[in-house]
């Protein structure tokens, strides 16, 4: 009978294990675009491609001329790039041809964000999730590409528009600016340190000011510590203020932690490592393994 009792508590504790468990983020399908209903499509084309950049770009987004009859499209003007960047990158940067392109399939509730990215050298996926997540972006494909190694940041803008015209929700101005404002920091901090480092220090500070409500210099300091300390990486003075302004920010968008985390779930199971929901995770677990053995001992007393 013990034997009974352990075998069965083995193979139920097995089952609740595997459907409690954290699991790796649904990534959309590679042929999310064409098979997409056209009405759920929005391509954003940098204003300034010459007809063969253009021709490289859709090529890289997986689209021919055909598709755009049926897909609403739209432009990211070099105005577009000053207007919105401006602020945080010098004119230089910016440039004065619009060439970042973009396009974004919607997706079903629980696809989670997917970013994919061609010939862009500056943003990486992971920068561009982030900072979507912090636009409110939900369940969607994206893929920046551009006709040769371009930064990509405008892209962002593209995007965030091509989701307010799908869905029909506005995307406020500081929801904008604070997603541009992060992803221009975060690939800044990259050019020193490992992006992926990068992108999961913003990730989980951004994480505990949500969850915790950090609203001051001081315990938004204590979690950038924190996280670089988890990481094993430094960071300046400098870019430790800067992250604050940022946090500042994003701490008055009313962003909800489980929804961040249902977009992009591979970061954030990621994160569950370095302390976010760590211990509410182990209570949870904790409560169900004591109410199967509560089960077991009640049915072979």
């Amino acid at each position: 009978m013990r034997k009974l009792y352990k075998s069965v508590a083995t193979a139920v504790l097995a089952v609740v294990m595997f459907f409690f468990l954290p699991v790796a983020g649904l990534t959309v399908r590679a042929d999310a675009v064409t098979e997409a209903d056209p009405k759920d499509v929005y391509v954003a084309f940098g204003a300034d491609l010459k007809s063969d950049e253009k021709a490289t770009v859709m090529n890289l987004l997986g689209i021919t001329e055909d598709d755009l009859d049926h897909f609403t499209v739209g432009e990211i003007t070099n105005e577009d790039e000053k207007k919105y960047l401006g602020d945080y990158l010098d004119a230089g940067v910016i440039g004065s041809r619009a060439l970042s392109s973009v396009i974004v399939v919607l997706g079903d509730d629980g696809d989670g964000i997917d970013v994919e990215t061609k010939n862009i050298s500056y943003c990486t996926k992971g920068m561009y999730t982030n900072a979507l997540i912090t636009a409110g972006i939900e369940n969607a494909k994206v893929i920046v590409a551009g006709p040769f190694e371009i930064t990509g940041t405008a892209a962002l803008v593209g995007a965030m528009r091509a989701y307010s015209t799908l869905t029909g929700e506005e995307i406020s101005a500081e929801s904008m600016d604070t997603a541009v404002n992060e992803l221009v920091v975060t690939s800044q901090m990259a050019e020193d340190i490992n992006a992926e480092d990068v992108e999961q220090l913003m990730a989980f500070v951004k994480a505990k000011v949500v969850e915790e409500g950090l609203n001051n210099e001081e315990a938004i300091g204590k979690a950038i510590d924190e996280g670089a300390s988890q990481l094993g990486i430094s960071i300046t003075e400098d870019e430790k203020s800067t992250i604050i302004s940022l946090m500042k920010k994003i701490n008055s968008l009313d962003l909800d932690i489980n929804s961040m985390k249902e977009q992009a779930k591979d970061l954030f199971n990621k994160l569950e490592d370095m302390g976010i929901d760590k211990e509410q995770a182990k209570n949870f677990f904790q409560k169900i393994l004591e109410s199967i053995k509560k089960f077991f001992d009640g049915l072979f007393e």
